[in-house]
């Protein structure tokens, strides 16, 4: 599986150079995520500009990353550039459970308040 990340100190993006993320590339993916949380990546942005197909072992990808970064962290899709790709993400009802945001710049700043709106809770909570 290609793909390109770019770590940063608060989040990484990754972003698949794959027009296919199927039942051959999707037990990559799963690897590849698990590899990203225990090195202690805390956000992820997963761009799927160059994405024009996903199958069901895909999206069982994508949901494992959105479940290992559910308690803590940020796991983000972005740049789904391709109508099939929606299409499915809306067939399977999974814009309710995934975080979808249009641009990276977007998921950027919505890691960046979620950062923010965390330490506000903690603090508060401290008090």
């Amino acid at each position: 599986m290609k793909y390109s990340i770019d770590k940063q100190d608060h989040y990484a993006i990754m972003t698949l150079e794959e027009e296919n993320l199927n039942s051959i590339l999707a037990p990559d993916l799963k690897s590849e995520l698990v590899i990203f949380k225990n090195e202690g990546l805390t956000n992820l942005v997963i761009s799927l500009a160059k994405v024009k197909y996903i199958d069901s072992s895909g999206l069982s990808a994508i949901l494992t990353g959105n479940r290992l970064w559910k308690e803590n962290g940020s796991f983000i899709l972005t740049e789904i550039n391709h109508a099939s790709v929606k299409k499915l993400i809306e067939i399977s009802r999974l814009e309710s459970i995934l975080t979808i945001i249009p641009t990276i710049e977007e998921s950027l700043d919505y890691v960046l308040m979620d950062e923010i709106e965390k330490e506000l809770n903690a603090s508060t909570e401290e008090e």
